[in-house]
């Protein structure tokens, strides 16, 4: 186990003391990673006294071997004790009042069981408390997101080599995954989008069997999971050689991901992040063309926040992980995108992916 990857005694306290409880159960998986070091199923139940990680007879073994927290066997269709008998025993041990929840992650259907069986305490919201606790990267996970980067870095240079005419944009995301796995990637972090020619004017298009053809915008973002950590990477290439109006937007794209690399910082907000770059396209007379955000936190989980759009204007704090990935949609034509992860210093920022973003022609 890896005592650097759990959470610090400092921040167990601050959760606790940041929301007036008594205790804590923990549901969502990322939260649970993100605190104990462990990645399978269950719960984690935190007070001052106690750190205890429930999960079944599956992961028992595993949990053990991951996490410094206790680990309490519950039953799966079999006789052991349920999460709810544990829960009880460190709820009277600890005399635990207040218990705190997590709201936002939590399904109603298990708020609902957690009420009915855990009788005698008042549930607390906890909001985004846990969530918070993961934004700023500690050095080794800045590491984590960097290698899972470089491995979609691996494969983009792989594709460039085999992909071609005829082959379908589900073809063309089978090989890209592929090659992440080849080359360490643990599985997609999302599902891979390939978008070409007139489907390339849908930022969230979903691969289809439908071929790549010469003259095509050819649009690939693509992640995958290094230690749990997420990457996350858009390129647009031109499948031939590209016409006139398909350079002009690249290029105004291109500028708009450039300048945010320039300009941005860590103590900015999330719209004046996202303003650099939606100048640029509006002022090009694109501007209705670019309607979702620039970019979003990234880490175990592939949407994180703080946000960089117009309405987020939350501090983008030096450590956080965001991305950079400006946009141009045409319907019925064809569009742009070009991502890149980008972590925040005080200064400046550090770009940790390293494809190249001049315009391909293939």
């Amino acid at each position: 186990m890896n005592l650097e990857k759990e959470m610090s005694e400092v921040q167990r306290n601050d959760l606790l003391h940041e929301n007036d409880v008594d205790a804590v159960i923990i549901t969502d998986p990322y939260n649970m990673r993100y605190m104990s070091a462990f990645a399978g199923e269950g719960c984690l139940y935190i007070s001052k006294n106690k750190k205890v990680l429930i999960t079944d007879s599956r992961y028992t073994e595993a949990a053990g071997k991951a996490t410094s927290f206790d680990v309490a066997e519950e039953g799966r269709g079999s006789a052991v004790r349920s999460r709810f008998e544990i829960i009880r025993d460190c709820i009277a041990d600890d005399n635990v009042k207040r218990l705190g929840y997590e709201d936002r992650s939590m399904l109603c259907s298990q708020f609902a069981d957690f009420s009915a069986e855990l009788q005698g305490v008042e549930f607390i919201p906890i909001g985004d408390s846990a969530d918070k606790m993961r934004r700023i990267k500690k050095p080794w996970e800045k590491e984590c997101l960097a290698k899972a980067e470089s491995i979609g870095d691996a494969a983009f240079s792989r594709i460039l080599e085999i992909i071609r005419p005829g082959m379908t944009e589900l073809e063309t995301a089978a090989e890209l995954e592929y090659a992440m796995r080849q080359n360490g990637g643990e599985g997609i972090s999302f599902e891979t989008i390939i978008a070409s020619g007139i489907h390339s004017s849908m930022p969230h298009a979903v691969p289809t069997d439908k071929q790549l053809e010469e003259g095509d915008f050819i649009t690939m973002d693509f992640g995958c999971k290094y230690q749990g950590y997420c990457s996350d990477m858009t390129r647009t290439i031109v499948l031939g050689k590209a016409a006139d109006w398909q350079k002009e937007i690249y290029s105004i794209v291109l500028k708009a991901n450039k300048a945010v690399i320039e300009k941005a910082h860590g103590g900015m907000t999330g719209k004046e992040i996202d303003t650099i770059a939606r100048d640029i396209i509006t002022d090009a007379g694109y501007g209705s063309c670019f309607g979702h955000s620039l970019g979003h936190g990234i880490g175990l989980f592939i949407h994180e926040e703080p946000n960089c759009n117009q309405r987020d204007e939350r501090i983008i704090e030096a450590g956080m992980v965001e991305s950079d990935e400006p946009g141009i949609y045409i319907p019925g034509r064809g569009g742009v995108r070009i991502e890149d992860m980008i972590y925040l210093t005080e200064d400046g920022l550090e770009v940790l992916s390293h494809s190249p973003k001049e315009l391909i022609e293939l």
